[in-house]
C-alpha cells in the first residue's frame, strides 16, 4: 500500500535522525525528562513549521547536555508542546495527551460520551452566555433512552448557566454524569422552560453513518448518506452503505458533511473513491511535509508524496457509484478531511455544495509516541504521553489548497435553529434545497425568518481529537523490513 510504504519512510527518516544525535552525543535525557525530550525530538523531526520556530532548528542545540538545560525550562510537558508551536492563528489544531489510550479510541469514534452531539451559540446580546442545541443523538447511548431529541435546547448544566469561561467544565469535566437544563425558542431569545434531562457518560463508539437512504423524486433516485466521522474502523460499513446505493440503481448523491469533524485522510480518499469509480490510479490529492522531509521525498521517492483513488480496502472491492456530480451539505463544524473530500474531488467532477462555509482545516496531523521510530511499536513504558501535531498541508491534484478561511459553498443556506428538521427527511431545509437542484426546481428551502444566533463551537470541537484530519499509522514490523 502506497500509505504504508509512504509513512514508513518517514519513520524511517525518523529513526536516521534519532541515530545521528545519539552517534553524536550518548548523553541520554534524565528519567524526569523522559517525555519533553520526546516532545522535543518529535515536533523537531516532523512539525509542519518546523523552520519557523527557533527552539526547534536542527542546529538550536550543540549536544543532549544542551537540549537537557532547556528543557527543564518547561517542568509540564504541556507548556513545552504550547511553546514549540508557532501561533495559534497559524496553528489552530496541534494537540498533545497524557494518554494515548484515549486518544486511539477518540480517532476512531470511541469516547466517554452520553451520545448527545450538540452545537453551542451566544445568547442574543451577550457575548458570555451561550447556550447548547441538540443536533442528534448518536445510538445505543443513554441520551438515546431518554426524552431528548434534535432541536432540543438547554441553556445550562445542574443549574448553572453556561458561559465561555466554563462550558468546558461543566459539560466535560470529570462528572459522568449531569442533569441539562431545558429551553425554548420563544421568537426572539432562549429561555429555560424549568424541564431537565439526566444523563450518564459511557465508553461509547459512534457508528458515523447517521443515515443512509434513497428518495425517490419523479425520475431521480437520491441517494442521502449522512456521515459524520471519517472513523477508519468502520470503512467496511461505509462501503456496504455505498454497495446498498449502489444496488437501488441511485442517479444522484447527497452527502451530508454538516457536522463531520473529519478524520482519517485514508478514509477520505476511500469515500471519494466510492463516490468515483472512475479515477482509480489518478492523484486525488498531494502531502507537503516540512522542508527536510519534502526535500527527501522528492529526492528519493516523490510517488510517496501522493494519495491516489482507488479501487481496493485491503482485498475487497471498493463499491462506487462512478458519479459526475454529488451534492455536499456543510456547515460551521465541517472541518479537515471533509474539505479534503470536497476539495480532491473538484478537478475530477462537479462538486455542488450547499449549506455554510466550512472550518478551513487544510493541515494534517499524525500520532506520535516516545518510542525510537515515533510509532506505536517499543513505546516508553514509563508514561502515555502522545502527541498529534500538524505535519502536513494537502492540496489536491492541481495544487490547490489555500482554505484557511474555509470552503465557501455554490448555495449558501445556514442551519436555521428554529427549523432544524428531521435529518434524512425531504423537508429538512439543506437537504430539501439539494433535492430541488437535483431535480431542476432550482429554489431554496424556504426558511422560516426568525432571530439569527451566533455559532460559538461544537462537541466534536470542544472534544478536540475528534476534530482531526491524520495519517494513519504504518503497520508494525516494517521497520525491520528496512534494516
Amino acid at each position: 500500500m502506497r500509505t504504508a510504504f509512504k509513512f514508513t519512510l518517514l519513520l524511517f527518516i525518523a529513526t536516521f535522525t534519532l541515530q545521528s544525535c545519539q552517534d553524536n552525543d550518548d548523553i541520554a535525557p534524565p528519567a524526569s525528562l523522559e517525555i519533553q525530550d520526546f516532545i522535543w525530538k518529535g515536533m523537531n523531526q516532523y512539525y509542519l513549521w518546523q523552520a519557523d520556530v527557533p527552539n526547534l532548528a536542527d542546529d538550536r542545540f550543540a549536544d543532549q547536555t544542551a537540549l537537557n538545560s532547556f528543557l527543564r525550562e518547561y517542568p509540564v510537558p504541556e507548556e513545552l508542546f504550547d511553546a514549540l508551536r508557532v501561533s495559534s492563528s497559524i496553528d489552530k489544531f496541534s494537540w498533545i495527551v497524557s494518554d494515548y489510550l484515549e486518544l486511539e479510541g477518540s480517532l476512531q469514534g470511541t469516547t466517554k460520551n452520553n451520545g448527545i452531539d450538540f452545537g453551542l451559540s451566544y445568547k442574543p446580546g451577550s457575548t458570555t452566555e451561550i447556550f447548547g442545541y441538540v443536533r442528534y443523538i448518536i445510538e445505543n447511548s443513554d441520551a438515546s433512552t431518554k426524552n431528548i431529541k434534535r432541536g432540543d435546547f438547554f441553556t445550562a448544566v445542574n443549574g448553572t448557566q453556561l458561559t465561555v469561561s466554563n462550558y468546558q467544565s461543566l459539560l466535560y469535566g470529570s462528572n459522568e454524569n449531569y442533569t441539562l437544563n431545558l429551553a425554548d425558542f420563544n421568537g426572539s431569545t432562549i429561555v429555560g422552560n424549568g424541564k431537565s434531562v439526566s444523563l450518564t457518560k459511557t465508553v461509547l463508539t459512534e457508528n458515523p453513518i447517521l443515515v443512509n437512504k434513497v428518495i425517490t423524486s419523479g425520475t431521480h433516485k437520491i441517494g442521502y448518506l449522512m456521515y459524520n466521522g471519517f472513523y477508519a474502523n468502520f470503512d467496511t460499513q461505509l462501503n456496504d452503505a455505498f454497495a446498498s446505493l449502489k444496488s437501488q440503481g441511485v442517479t444522484d448523491l447527497v452527502l451530508d458533511l454538516r457536522y463531520n469533524g473529519g478524520g482519517s485522510v485514508q478514509t477520505a480518499t476511500r469515500l471519494a473513491s466510492m463516490i468515483t469509480g472512475q479515477f482509480t490510479g489518478k492523484v486525488f490529492a498531494k502531502q507537503q511535509w516540512n522542508k527536510k522531509i519534502n526535500d527527501y521525498f522528492e529526492a528519493e521517492n516523490p510517488d510517496a508524496l501522493y494519495n491516489y483513488f482507488t479501487d481496493k480496502i485491503g482485498s475487497t472491492t471498493i463499491n462506487s457509484l462512478n458519479l459526475t456530480k454529488v451534492y455536499i451539505l456543510t456547515s460551521a463544524s465541517s472541518a479537515s478531511a471533509s474539505e479534503l473530500v470536497i476539495n480532491g474531488l473538484e478537478p475530477h467532477i462537479n462538486v455542488i455544495q450547499i449549506g455554510d462555509v466550512t472550518v478551513g482545516k487544510n493541515v494534517g496531523s499524525v500520532t506520535l509516541y516516545d518510542s525510537p521510530s515515533f510509532g506505536a511499536e517499543n513505546r516508553n513504558p514509563n508514561h502515555r504521553y502522545a502527541m498529534q501535531p500538524i505535519v502536513l498541508k494537502i492540496v489536491n491534484s492541481v495544487g490547490f489548497g489555500d482554505y484557511f478561511n474555509g470552503l465557501k459553498p455554490d448555495f449558501l443556506q445556514k442551519e436555521t435553529l428554529s427549523t432544524l428538521g428531521v435529518l434524512g427527511n425531504t423537508a429538512e431545509p439543506l437537504l430539501s434545497t439539494a433535492i430541488g437542484k437535483i431535480t431542476g426546481t432550482s429554489r431554496m428551502s424556504k426558511q422560516i425568518p426568525g432571530k439569527e444566533f451566533e455559532f460559538f463551537t461544537d462537541a466534536k470541537s470542544i472534544k478536540g481529537i475528534q476534530n482531526q484530519m491524520y495519517i494513519e499509522k504504518a503497520p508494525e514490523g516494517l521497520l525491520k523490513a528496512l534494516e
